[in-house]
């Protein structure tokens, strides 16, 4: 029988690879950010007015996933804040992550969430718009004052509430007479700017910069300097950093991804017994880390999606490869079944598309010479995480085969 207490207590005998385990997570920011002072030079040159309490133009910042956006952003505003601290300036500055539900899914929501941020609540719901925006207006205004808004996953918020948003956002500081906003906008989506309605584009007139990603011997370097902070000398068997590094940059150069990959490794050599992080360790590590994120990006996906998915799974047991028409049809049969409205086969291919983006599917567009052109699919999952993601559909969707 197992004794939970007797299990607590070896475990607080047992001897850690780690020495500071918060140098691995997200929400780190190191005392250097290397390979990316271009970057960060081009941000500093861009938000400094704010520190004299004049606007700043907008910014948007794009790049992939793990390529340092977030982390750069809030290591500017760190030394910002301390210089503002040091200067009796008054400069403010809100984060919020745009993906997070509950923060950002409704434009009300959005803008109560940043009234909380000057440290007064409204209600949940109720409120009309106006009424809402004319409490966030008086906060703003009380006092003489620059606020840096940076909104992380910008692309999330126009897809959720609508680009609307960002031009009622931008056209705040017209209502304003003592203090000013500007409007950091961080996203993955490299084309997000090009797609808003003209006029919210000219409203932001923002300045841009793309963050590239690392390579495989940059993300080396990050992990070294992490790891040597992270972990007991002599933690890690070589060839562990250089491994997770090649992980990491066949992922598009995802430096967040290499350090999660690593903390995770670690996380299950402790759990062996071992006194060293090998390679098998990482190896594992990898398993979980790519089933976890794909698993988490499909519960965070609307049910359309997930519908679209429900519809590829129940017919690859059947067959290696399929076609965008298969997969419609099973759709279609399933959104009866759902009472959901039926999406046209061209939004349909646009998910499909995305699926291939987040590694679910591999999709090959192949001609069918004078009947046009159709994608070849094929799961590339493996089938243990099929069918786990099976079961959670068949629980959110609620639906049974």
């Amino acid at each position: 029988m197992l004794k939970i207490g007797k299990f607590f207590e070896n475990f607080l005998k047992q001897d850690s690879l780690f020495l500071d385990k918060s140098v691995l997570l997200s929400s780190y920011v190191p005392e250097e950010i290397i390979f990316r002072e271009e970057q960060l030079q081009e941000v500093a040159n861009i938000l400094a007015p704010a520190l004299k309490i004049e606007k700043p133009s907008n910014l948007f910042i794009y790049g992939k996933t793990g390529t340092g956006k977030t982390l750069s952003v809030r290591y500017i505003l760190k030394y910002m804040h301390d210089t503002a601290t040091s200067n009796n300036i008054n400069l403010k500055s809100i984060y919020l992550n745009c993906k997070l539900k509950r923060v950002a899914d409704t434009e009300y929501r959005l803008i109560a969430q940043l009234i909380k941020e000057f440290g007064q609540e409204v209600p949940a719901t109720g409120l009309p718009t106006d009424e809402i925006y004319n409490i966030f207006y008086s906060l703003l205004d009380k006092e003489k004052q620059m606020i840096l808004l940076v909104l992380d996953e910008i692309d999330q918020l126009a897809k959720k509430i609508g680009d609307e948003i960002l031009y009622n956002l931008t056209r705040i500081n017209s209502e304003l007479k003592n203090s000013q906003i500007c409007l950091i906008g961080i996203s993955n989506n490299l084309v997000f700017s090009e797609n808003l309605d003209p006029r919210v584009k000219s409203s932001l007139s923002e300045e841009e910069i793309v963050f590239p990603p690392y390579n495989a011997l940059q993300i080396q370097d990050i992990l070294r300097k992490r790891a040597n902070i992270a972990f007991k000398k002599d933690a890690i068997e070589p060839g562990v950093i250089e491994k997770c590094s090649a992980y990491a940059a066949r992922e598009h150069g995802d430096a967040r991804r290499a350090i999660n990959l690593l903390r995770v490794a670690a996380e299950i050599a402790e759990r062996s017994g071992s006194t060293i992080i090998s390679i098998c360790h990482l190896d594992e590590a990898e398993q979980k880390v790519e089933s976890d994120k794909i698993i988490n990006s499909i519960i965070n996906q609307p049910k359309q999606f997930q519908l679209i998915l429900y519809s590829i799974l129940l017919i690859s047991p059947q067959k290696k490869f399929f076609f965008t028409g298969e997969i419609y049809d099973v759709y279609i049969s399933l959104c009866k079944q759902s009472k959901l409205n039926v999406l046209t086969q061209r939004r349909v291919s646009d998910i499909l598309a995305e699926f291939d983006m987040l590694g679910i599917i591999k999709a090959k567009i192949i001609s069918k010479g004078r009947y046009g052109r159709t994608r070849e699919i094929a799961l590339s999952v493996d089938d243990n995480i099929n069918l786990k993601i099976k079961e959670l559909l068949e629980k959110s969707l609620h639906l049974s085969n």
